[in-house]
């Protein structure tokens, strides 16, 4: 056994060392960037600092380590991984801590201590070659040891994909889902065409396949490339907002792209490769063969996207060209009795977004928050049941539909529940062919509708049945690709009631007086603290450091001792960046340390989420019913199963091992991902380094969220750059024009 493995200098030759995998102290979730603790294999067992690509591996195994030393000015002497293979340990303690560190699912400490207990030494061979062996192990059960013999299995074909993607440069962290998506044709599918990962499996993007395609050798000028990074152009577009990209600008970003991912020492003679984009031009017409893409004159999309808005223009123009069937004889007259029931006294522009649902097929209702949105629901609802006309409610995301529900006293529901959506088969039941029993679908929130969710929504209505869309057009538009309610009012064609008084929270509230003069680019009527008796303040810092400390403060306990807010529940940090000190990355990790108490005490530094942490989903999951965007609250953590169990609006949802990666922690959110909810206080950090985020209608959107509280927590250069900021980025979209050109268009 060596005396040392730090070497006297620093070098820049590669060496190997051995050693057991003692914590992680630090790991980027998106790349797998680690820094961690080894424990040298050597007489006085050092304890070295690694830093590299480290994913995946859990804390007790033993690696053997490819790579060299550096000396950092800040840490000293570190350890800087290159590639890295698991070593099967050698001793009993060893193997204990290796299959109780959550290596395989059905295996945690405790069943370790079992396992090793009855094999010693020979544990691994046992699990490798007579895996049945384990039922003589009293208390495993047979379940138990199906489930054992089945994840070594899968880690040994695991672990064959991650060394295979290390070995040329890629993080292992995308291992399990390779695996997950091709099984045992995981690496045949790799080598033959590493593109094909970007269309199949959800996080590897262009980059990570082109990374791989261009280290096995395949050529920089392979048109399986050019087409590749067309249709990931077209998709970050789309990922953007946009419907389609211009021919030239498409041709720009792939030429820019192909360019820039094409370089390399190894690969140098890339550089100029794309000067001339024939090659390109060439993919564009196979992928218009093969229906990949549509082309529009000038205008390029990817077909689903190009055809969900041809149907919405479509169909929105054919329903608003008729009348409802299910009519009220007198809108005057019911107005003014629904307005007697509801002890009401509507006003003016009230009453006539009440008269415009009852008489038009289509119409819009837009405006601020408490404008009055849902009294005209509550009111059109009255008449409407009165008559006997059924009338269904939906919202895009779980917290909007439960908003309406609440303020309605009605039912409502998700857009995807309401139109059934089918996990097993990847499509709605409610469509032209079996469309929503309803004389009438009102939405709320339908500024978060894209175009693909707008276009499956008008299909399943029926002819007959009248439409009433709601939402606040000055908010950001949808996540996904379009800018739908903003070009329907914009187009002139369908009826529009805009609301501008504000009624809600009385006359003293200064959240939705602060709204309004955000809207028209006019500075806020500000507090300097929150310890007066308001609804929105301000609280001054310059330095980003300065606005974090200020936030914990205030969550940690200045919020709950003064009003009482449940720290986890009630307040919502909405930040404009991921990135950064004030943005949701860090402020999560800061806000878990501060208010979950199992963070003191966790055993296992690899675990990101623990019981009681706020987490939310990141990407639409048909299967579990969980959507982009939705809130909840862990309930427990399966150590031995590798498995959580979230809690959402009152409904358990489990994730295994490998859905985890849909999961965020949510005590700071971005702006963009708060929409359609809303929050009894939300605490908005404001810095100029959020500059290119800083626009009138994310400040806007932040503040509508907050129901009872409002806290913006910046400088007031930040504060004045996004109120005075009203250039919202152009979208790529074609609805308003196709709906002001009419059906004819459409042919």
């Amino acid at each position: 056994m060596p005396e040392s493995l730090f070497p006297e200098s620093p070098s820049d030759t590669f060496t190997t060392i051995q050693g057991v995998l003692d914590r992680i102290t630090f790991q980027n979730e998106e790349n797998g960037y680690t820094v961690a603790r080894l424990l040298g294999a050597t007489k006085d067992k050092e304890l070295i600092t690694v830093v590299g690509f480290l994913s995946g591996v859990p804390v007790g195994s033993t690696l053997s380590l490819t790579g060299t030393w550096i000396n950092d000015s800040r840490y000293g002497k570190q350890f800087k991984l290159q590639n890295y293979k698991i070593v099967k340990p050698n001793t009993i303690n060893g193997i204990e801590r290796y299959l109780g560190s959550g290596l395989i699912k059905g295996i945690g400490p405790a069943y370790a201590a079992r396992i090793v207990g009855r094999f010693g030494l020979k544990t691994l061979d046992v699990l490798e070659n007579d895996p049945d062996r384990l039922n003589e192990i009293a208390g495993l059960g047979r379940t138990r040891v199906a489930s054992i013999k089945k994840a070594w299995q899968e880690q040994r074909e695991i672990h064959r994909v991650m060394v295979f993607l290390q070995s040329h440069g890629i993080s292992a962290t995308y291992a399990v889902k390779i695996y997950k998506t091709y099984g045992r044709k995981a690496l045949a599918v790799v080598k033959s065409n590493p593109y094909q990962l970007a269309e199949d499996i959800w996080g590897v993007g262009f980059r990570i396949a082109d990374s791989i395609a261009l280290s096995l050798g395949v050529p920089a000028n392979d048109p399986r490339r050019a087409r590749a990074g067309l249709l990931f152009a077209l998709d970050e577009s789309a990922g953007e907002g946009h419907c389609f990209l211009p021919r030239d600008k498409l041709l720009g970003q792939a030429v820019y792209l192909l360019k820039l991912t094409g370089k390399s020492e190894q690969f140098p003679e890339q550089e100029n490769l794309y000067s001339d984009p024939g090659l390109i031009e060439e993919q564009i017409k196979s992928l218009l063969a093969d229906d990949k893409i549509a082309v529009d004159g000038e205008n390029i999309a990817l077909t689903p996207i190009y055809y969900a808005e041809k149907g919405v223009a479509a169909k929105l123009l054919e329903l608003s060209n008729g009348r409802p069937e299910h009519t009220v004889a007198n809108v005057d007259q019911a107005v003014a009795w629904a307005s007697n029931k509801l002890r009401l006294d509507l006003a003016p522009e009230q009453a006539e977004a009440v008269k415009m649902g009852l008489s038009q097929k289509v119409s819009v209702i837009t405006g601020g928050p408490g404008t009055g949105k849902s009294t005209i629901l509550k009111a059109l609802l009255l008449i409407l049941a009165q008559k006997g006309i059924v009338v269904k409610l939906a919202a895009p995301t779980g917290r909007a539909a439960k908003r309406l529900s609440e303020a309605c006293g009605r039912e409502a529901k998700t857009i995807h529940r309401l139109m059934e959506y089918d996990g097993s088969i990847r499509t709605f039941k409610r469509n032209r062919e079996n469309p929503l029993e309803a004389d009438m679908v009102i939405i709320d929130e339908s500024s978060m509708m894209d175009i693909t969710l707008s276009n499956s929504l008008l299909k399943a209505i029926a002819d007959k049945a009248a439409l009433v869309l709601v939402g606040d057009v000055d908010q950001l538009p949808s996540v996904g690709p379009g800018n739908v309610l903003k070009d329907i009012i914009n187009s002139g064609r369908i009826s529009i009631t805009r609301l501008h008084t504000v009624f809600r929270q009385g006359p003293g509230s200064l959240i939705s007086f602060n709204a309004a003069r955000i809207n028209r680019g006019e500075f806020l009527e500000l507090l300097p603290d929150y310890e007066g008796n308001k609804d929105f303040y301000c609280i001054f810092r310059d330095e980003a450091e300065e606005i974090e400390k200020e936030i914990l403060s205030l969550c940690s306990h200045r919020l709950k001792k003064r009003y009482n807010f449940d720290p986890v529940r009630d307040i919502q940090i909405l930040t404009p960046m991921r990135k950064g000190i004030i943005g949701t990355e860090n402020l999560n990790l800061r806000l878990q340390k501060t208010l979950n108490p199992k963070a003191a005490q966790r055993d296992d530094p690899q675990r990101r989420l623990l019981a009681g942490d706020k987490v939310m989903q990141v990407r639409n999951n048909y299967d579990k019913e969980v959507f982009n965007g939705d809130q909840g609250i862990v309930s427990s953590v399966d150590s031995e199963e590798e498995s959580v169990e979230v809690t959402f609006d009152g409904r358990k949802v489990l994730y295994e091992s490998a859905d985890l990666a849909e999961l965020v922690l949510a005590y700071a959110i971005t702006v963009h991902k708060s929409q359609g909810s809303e929050f009894p206080c939300v605490i908005i950090p404001l810095h100029t380094t959020h500059y290119p985020l800083l626009q009138r209608n994310l400040i806007y959107t932040a503040v509508t969220r907050g129901k009872n509280l409002v806290i913006l927590v910046g400088s007031k250069k930040a504060i004045n750059i996004a109120i005075r900021n009203d250039r919202v980025v152009k979208r790529y979209t074609m609805l308003k024009e196709r709906l002001q050109a009419g059906l004819h268009s459409l042919c």
